[in-house]
């Protein structure tokens, strides 16, 4: 298939530079086999072929117009006995209106043929012997150029149909490649949300809480300050993580270190350290859970937790729960703060897309005076 569409881009190419070549060299034979009647009979034999030379030269553009011009010039030389090859020519016109005409210039040309063969064998050649049989090869020679020419069409027909299959690919091919791009967008922008936001959140509840020290108890900022650092750090980590995917074209994302269940025993304390006291637990064999379904349960419960810390208010504590069966995980984080979350977030679509990829479900809303994310995944099979 390949090498049928570069021959013909080549030809197609050569036709555009030179579109006079190919035309050109198809009257070569004509008029080579012409020469013996020109030097028998100069005048006639001679304006026969130049008269002939430009419908043969059109016939690729106009195939139609083409074929009757050459028609008429074949009857008009008929008559005359120039003896030059204006049947070859004709055969050469039927193959084009054949390949490259619509059907009913094709049954017109066919009948004009055929009339013609008719009248050049009972009207022109009164000593023809055999005349019917020579009409039956004459209008055998004829289908065999119809034929010929309808099967340039069906290959012509069946390139354009192979060109046009190889452009959709290509279309489908990029399209492919830039829904990849635009996952690929989503996903790092889902991590680096999910990174950014809750180390800040963290860093600034630390920050408040070592702000107030300052002014009561000075000498207990320490930790808080070395929280901070320790914060700070983490999401440095991690942010380099992501980049580091980004910058390296054959990098694999599975390579780099990601976020599981064991990771949830060094979140909780930093959220502890911003001021919102949290319990823990755990049931099931978290640990056989897959990579890609403990990040989505990691990057859930930081979510969850990062949204209390911005509107539980003051005073508020959380629960997380975290239960896997044979085939599901269920994640519960629920706060009794009082405050008001905002509008839809980045951080709620992201959870819902985590949830999208493993056929789960969520429900996020107010509950029992507090707020409540309940997430339900699917472990692969």
């Amino acid at each position: 298939m390949n090498s049928l569409l570069d021959r013909r881009q080549r030809l197609r190419a050569l036709d555009r530079r030179r579109p006079w070549l190919l035309d050109g060299l198809v009257a070569i034979p004509p008029v080579l086999l012409s020469i013996p009647n020109i030097i028998e009979k100069p005048l006639s034999a001679t304006l026969a072929t130049l008269a002939l030379l430009p419908p043969l030269y059109w016939r690729r553009r106009h195939p139609f117009p083409a074929f009757l011009a050459a028609a008429a010039i074949e009857l008009v030389e008929a008559a005359l006995d120039a003896g030059v090859t204006a049947g070859v020519i004709l055969l050469v016109m039927l193959f084009s209106v054949a390949s490259r005409s619509t059907w009913r210039a094709l049954a017109w040309s066919s009948g004009v043929t055929a009339g013609l063969l008719t009248a050049e064998i009972y009207l022109f050649e009164p000593v023809l012997e055999h005349r019917t049989t020579t009409l039956f090869l004459g209008l055998g020679t004829s289908a065999a150029a119809v034929a010929f020419g309808l099967v340039a069409r069906t290959r012509r027909a069946y390139l354009m149909a192979l060109e046009d299959r190889a452009a959709r690919l290509e279309v489908e091919r990029d399209q492919r490649a830039r829904l990849a791009v635009a996952d690929e967008r989503a996903r790092v922008a889902r991590e680096m949300h999910d990174i950014v936001g809750h180390h800040v959140s963290v860093i600034v509840g630390l920050a408040d809480g070592a702000a107030a020290l300052a002014v009561s108890r000075p000498e207990q900022t320490a930790e808080p300050l070395r929280l901070i650092g320790e914060t700070g750090r983490q999401a440095l980590a991690e942010l380099r993580r992501v980049l580091g995917v980004l910058r390296a074209e054959d990098a694999d994302p599975q390579l780099s270190p990601q976020p599981g269940i064991d990771d949830l025993d060094r979140l909780l304390p930093t959220v502890r350290a911003a001021g919102l006291p949290v319990t823990y637990t755990a049931a099931g064999d978290l640990h056989e859970l897959g990579r890609g379904v403990q990040l989505a349960v990691y990057r859930i419960v930081q979510e969850a937790l990062t949204n209390t810390l911005k509107h539980a208010g003051r005073g508020a504590a959380a629960e997380v729960t975290v239960t896997a069966s044979d085939s599901e995980v269920r994640v519960r984080v629920r706060d009794n703060g009082r405050g008001v979350p905002g509008p839809p977030n980045h951080g709620l679509v992201g959870m819902r897309e985590r949830v999208g990829l493993y056929g789960g479900a969520i429900t996020a809303g107010p509950a029992d005076g507090g707020w409540l994310v309940d997430v339900v995944l699917k472990e692969p099979s």
